[in-house]
């Protein structure tokens, strides 16, 4: 295997790590709600605010990615976001674990921004939407084991035990990172032009808000979909959580599809914007299915479509920004997809308590159809050498 291949490896395994553990709750919100005493709203918020410690330390790991490099951020990530799980694993009460699932997800921020900057530098324009498709695998991976390993272990031994998997994990990952990662190789910046910040025209802004808006679809199906499937349609919680760890196969291949795809027409955005077509269209199947196997239906194509446009999206950023601004875009941008991320799972469960599945639903679709007319078209693929 390549120099290359190695460090895209480790990337994908780091960041699939410290997903399970930040973005796992929502698998254990059975558990969560009757050991907590939780309401469907009261859960679905804990369940996201691992999110905000995201949100808040993207762009800072990101400009540490940039002055420090990569395996430094990475190491001390993924060993901070290990740590935080296994406390929050040790405390009880709702306060305690959602103050140190906040921790994980500040140290697990230096993992997004860092790890991508990484698969980047090392990849060329003509196949970095490959590479990059196949470094955002991670999320359906982390989701999919996440999906697969804690309903089990949260039924058989309640959700403190079910959170000690993913934070060991990280913590294994912690030690490759620090021996095995290289930072890509970089030249110098040769005039000042290179160094200016690309924020001075719209178009990075375009790709960030359009993104924003399509990670409402994702991260409303992936946070709601096991309590859906338990409570709308009678599912067991093991059998939907096995279900939907096998639906991120389909959306890790995806990705890798979306990638591929931007790669021959020489365009990440032109792809983006046909998706956010596709999952508005899935959202309203899954609206209007109503307890038949249609919606069902529905929700497996918004699991998988929802998650294909991420890569685009965050290749596009590295590419537009350039190396030297690399790492804090990526932070912006996933800054602003983790607070839409933060903000759309409470109201969703608040709006689908009070009017039910189809109207919330029908509500989301909307942030993908604005996306549509957001996307910028005309991104060209440019080197983040």
């Amino acid at each position: 295997m390549g120099r290359r291949w190695w460090i895209l490896t480790i990337a994908v395994a780091a960041q699939a790590a410290v997903t399970s553990l930040v973005y796992g709750l929502p698998f254990l919100l059975p558990q969560l709600r009757a050991e907590l005493g939780l309401s469907l709203t009261e859960g679905g918020t804990l369940a996201v605010v691992p999110v905000l410690g995201v949100l808040v330390a993207l762009i800072a790991w990101g400009a540490a990615a940039d002055r420090f490099g990569e395996r430094v951020v990475m190491g001390i990530g993924m060993a901070g976001t290990g740590l935080a799980g296994l406390a929050a694993a040790a405390v009880s009460g709702v306060v305690g674990l959602g103050a140190l699932m906040v921790v994980a997800g500040v140290f697990s921020a230096s993992i997004t921004s860092a790890s991508g900057r990484a698969v980047l530098g090392w990849f060329e324009a003509s196949e970095r939407g490959l590479a990059m498709g196949i470094r955002q695998t991670c999320t359906p991976i982390g989701v999919g084991f996440a999906a697969l390993v804690l309903p089990a272990a949260g039924e058989a031994w309640g959700y403190r035990a079910a959170l000690v998997v993913p934070a060991v994990l990280c913590l294994v990952l912690a030690v490759v990172v620090a021996l095995w990662l290289l930072d890509p190789p970089r030249t110098a910046a040769r005039t000042v032009t290179e160094t200016r910040s690309p924020y001075r025209t719209p178009t990075l802004w375009r790709v960030h808000i359009a993104s924003a808006l399509l990670v409402a679809p994702q991260f409303t199906s992936s946070t709601f979909a096991l309590t859906y499937l338990v409570t709308e349609h009678g599912w067991d919680a093991v059998t939907a959580g096995v279900v939907l760890a096998v639906v991120q196969i389909f959306g890790a291949a995806g990705r890798i599809g979306a990638g591929v795809w931007s790669d021959r027409v020489g365009s990440r955005m032109r792809p983006m914007r046909i998706i956010a077509v596709a999952v508005a269209a899935a959202l309203m199947v899954w609206a209007f299915g109503g307890s038949t196997w249609v919606a069902v239906v529905g929700l497996v194509a918004v699991l998988i479509i929802s998650v294909t446009d991420n890569g685009l999206a965050f290749t596009a950023t590295a590419e537009l920004a350039g190396p030297f601004w690399a790492g804090r875009a990526l932070g912006i941008q996933n800054t602003g997809q983790n607070a839409m991320a933060l903000v759309i799972a409470p109201l969703f469960a608040v709006v689908v308590t009070a009017f039910g599945w189809p109207l919330a639903l029908s509500l989301v679709a909307a942030l993908p159809v604005a996306a549509v007319f957001i996307t910028p078209v005309g991104q060209r693929l440019v080197s983040t050498r």
